[in-house]
């Protein structure tokens, strides 16, 4: 099985690592990360200016390419620029969770909606923030949890949340706001954006954020749809 590697916190990172390791075990990989972290930067993409794209050593048995550049772009060349195809791509190990309307800002999980624009299936991961080593004995049980319920048999793309203490795993839907952030003034012409969570610790585990937090990991199908279906349904035969 050839797997292709990438994540949203940097060819660096320890949790990017994790997953490449677990992805050995599983076939060939290919690990194609930002150069530097790109969190929060969603499907954004560059078209402007060149993008530095180097082959560097990365572990033994896989090959690697730092993209100075989007967790998107990195799936693009991987794909468009490498002329290549992958039987899975993995994205993450993301530091912290990527749930609720997160999803919408994640790069994590914008990897995984440009696999799903390439017609290939995808897992996007995030975890709890510097929880790796307690999430990677996990990887490959959800694997499993993959495999036996034949999941990519009813959708390309999923999202998986893992949490600090497992109660077992559910199937979910996404929930709603968890962060928020302020502007914060550092001088007269500039601000810092500082995020905190607002999420109120429901109990509704058919919600990512929910089930997340009560200490279930959530895996959620994702899609790249983003017309609404029930407006269009009512509008439809509105206009004659």
């Amino acid at each position: 099985m050839k797997i292709l590697v990438t994540n949203d916190d940097g060819i660096q990172s320890y949790g990017l690592r994790v997953l490449a390791e677990f992805a050995k075990t599983l076939g060939e990989v290919t690990v194609c990360a930002p150069k530097n972290p790109q969190s929060a930067k969603s499907h954004a993409i560059n078209v402007h200016t060149p993008i530095e794209i180097e082959k560097v050593h990365y572990m033994n048995g896989v090959t690697a390419y730092s993209v100075d550049s989007t967790p998107v772009d990195c799936v693009r060349y991987a794909t468009i620029g490498l002329n290549a195809e992958y039987d899975l791509i993995l994205s993450g190990i993301n530091n912290g969770y990527n749930v609720g309307e997160d999803i919408l800002y994640s790069g994590t999980c914008a990897a995984i909606f440009e696999t799903a624009l390439r017609s290939m299936r995808g897992i996007a991961f995030s975890t709890e923030r510097d929880n790796f080593d307690f999430a990677k004995q996990y990887l490959d049980g959800i694997y499993r949890y993959f495999s036996d319920n034949k999941l990519f048999d009813y959708n390309g793309i999923y999202n998986v949340n893992i949490p600090t203490a497992v109660n077992g795993i559910k199937i979910t839907k996404q929930g709603g706001a968890y962060y928020t952030d302020e502007f914060i003034k550092t001088d007269e012409r500039h601000f810092d954006q500082r995020g905190y969570m607002i999420y109120k610790f429901g109990s509704d585990l058919n919600l990512d954020t929910d089930a997340t937090m009560n200490g279930y990991i959530s895996i959620t199908p994702l899609s790249t749809k983003r017309d609404s279906i029930t407006a269009y349904e009512k509008i439809k035969n509105l206009v004659k």
